[in-house]
């Protein structure tokens, strides 16, 4: 449900001159509240919202009561000019945001008889027989505009009021997704024109601890006007959001860039991507651009580099292969690293990360391999070698490269930052040997 109105001119938010609306996203029903759901439809909202022009300053989840629900949507419309309320709009008895909406209106509830024909059809065209109670959701608070459901049978409304509009939507993601796209984005547009635009850019971190990235950036965050400044720590990655308003997107693009400038400069090689690329589609991206194939050895990590590498459609292009490597005589039969090594360095060595690098570049016929070995954890641990150490080690045209990492938390945790340390130390060594191809050619 949305409920907005135009803000004065003395609650302007940075962008004066502009129209902002702050919004409220209540989602509803008591499968979120008992976990039994993750909530996506909070985040695809206010970022579709934020693109909008649109600022998100609450987010609220209420189960199927009443009484509750009226209390949470009468909060939120105390406090925002645009409340977003999806799910509730189904069939069952516990789908009560079309009568909580309508009380709160003082509306009367009334039979839509488009929709009870397109429920009917629903289900004709699928051979299905239609429960009595499907007709529940043609029940819509009196004097809206219906909202065709294309992928579900729960239509949506939108309803203009004395103090603002209000908008039904329906909660499963695909129904409420394709609604939000198709009519509501458009009617909002053209129901409030003026609202400028709003842009982000992320700038993907790996190697730079939350406390560091602050300091090199605090400057930036407490001037917060327009652009504005946000970190937000991911597993073995920091994102720094940078956003700005403007009239139109090239406006606030032009907002960003100085402030982007300064972000690559102070935070130099920790920046892997400046467009919220994840780390395996820039690996994609650098491996594609030299025409190079990879292939992977892992011990820890036991396959989750390789796993993330090939999340990225068209991957099979580039990585030819992954050899898991945990016990130590794979590491020596598959890999070729020598008992000897094994037995004066031990599995977890910076030496033996380089030889199990060599050996995948090898076994699989690639032009670069990444290879990680370490203590995942809890147990296995020495004074020497502690849980959290991981040798990481990349094999290419220009030689060897290796980084020592040492990490913290589960060994969940563990293994995943190794994995997104391992990826940004090859993303790096991409980078590094197409600067100095481009060094070699200025000189010849």
């Amino acid at each position: 449900m949305i409920w907005w109105r135009k803000l004065s001119n003395k609650n302007l938010g940075p962008c004066k001159g502009e129209i902002t609306v702050i919004a409220e996203i209540i989602s509803t029903g008591t499968e979120l509240l008992l976990g039994e759901i993750v909530n996506s439809n909070a985040a695809y909202i206010a970022q579709r919202l934020n693109e909008a022009g649109i600022t998100v300053h609450y987010q609220s989840t209420v189960g199927d009561n009443p009484l509750r629900m009226e209390e949470v949507l009468k909060q939120g419309m105390a406090r925002a000019e645009l409340v977003i309320t999806t799910g509730g709009l189904g069939p069952t008895q516990g789908d009560i945001t079309r009568e909580v909406s309508a009380a709160l209106l003082g509306l009367e509830m009334a039979e839509d008889t488009a929709t009870v024909e397109r429920l009917q059809e629903f289900f004709r065209q699928r051979k299905l027989p239609m429960a009595e109670s499907n007709l529940r959701q043609a029940q819509l608070p009196a004097g809206s505009i219906i909202l065709p459901n294309c992928c579900g049978t729960a239509p949506g409304s939108i309803l203009e009021h004395a103090n603002g509009v209000l908008i039904n939507l329906p909660g499963p993601p695909v129904e409420m997704q394709a609604m939000l796209e198709q009519q509501v984005l458009p009617w909002l547009k053209n129901y409030r024109p003026a609202l400028g635009c709003i842009r982000s850019r992320i700038f993907r971190c790996v190697g730079i601890g939350e406390s560091l990235l602050e300091e090199k950036l605090m400057d930036l965050v407490l001037s917060q006007g327009n652009p504005t400044v946000a970190f937000l720590a991911r597993s073995g990655e920091m994102l720094v959001r940078l956003t700005a308003q403007g009239e139109t997107e090239e406006a606030a693009l032009q907002l960003m860039e100085p402030w982007s400038a300064q972000i690559r400069e102070r935070l130099g090689d920790a920046v892997i991507s400046d467009d919220d690329a994840t780390l395996e589609e820039v690996v994609g991206r650098e491996l594609l651009k030299k025409g190079w194939t990879l292939a992977t050895a892992e011990s820890c990590t036991a396959g989750m580099v390789a796993a993330r590498v090939a999340n990225v459609p068209g991957s099979s292009s580039y990585l030819t292969g992954g050899i898991v490597a945990y016990d130590n005589r794979i590491k020596e039969e598959l890999l070729g690293v020598s008992g000897s090594l094994l037995r004066d360095f031990g599995a977890v060595s910076v030496q033996t990360a380089e030889a199990m690098a060599i050996g995948a570049r090898k076994a699989c016929g690639v032009e670069v391999a990444l290879a990680t070995t370490g203590i995942a954890g809890p147990d296995g641990g020495s004074e020497a070698k502690p849980v959290g150490l991981v040798h990481m080690a990349v094999v290419g045209p220009w030689g060897i490269w290796q980084e020592e990492g040492r990490f913290y938390g589960s060994r969940q945790q563990i293994r995943s930052h190794a994995t997104a340390r391992a990826l940004a130390l090859l993303v790096r060594y991409l980078r590094q040997f197409e600067a100095k191809k481009d060094k070699v050619e200025e000189t010849t």
